[in-house]
């Protein structure tokens, strides 16, 4: 099981190279990081109050700079296999 098909559910938190930082809920990541949100909000809407409309948005992976997990829905374990096994190479 890949480590990020234990987060689709859950909500997080994306930061973005423009200092944009969006939550929500994950719906999908793929190998490229290319990131799809459902039920998305602005963290700083004060800033950015022309995506105060968007409800579900597809985030790039090249433009991602940071990607908060939640505490609670992380598998440390799972992070730790998939991290030997990238040390690896296999």
């Amino acid at each position: 099981m890949d480590a990020t098909e234990e987060l689709v559910g859950k909500e997080v938190t994306v930061e973005l190279k423009n200092d944009l930082a969006i939550r929500g809920t994950l719906h999908s990541v793929d190998q490229y990081l290319n990131i799809k949100l459902e039920n998305t909000r602005v963290v700083d809407q004060v800033k950015y109050p022309h995506m105060l409309s968007v409800r579900n948005c597809f985030i790039r992976g090249s433009v991602v700079r940071y990607v908060q997990l939640p505490p609670d829905g992380v598998d440390i374990e799972i992070l730790h296999d998939a991290t030997r096994r990238e040390a690896r190479g296999s």
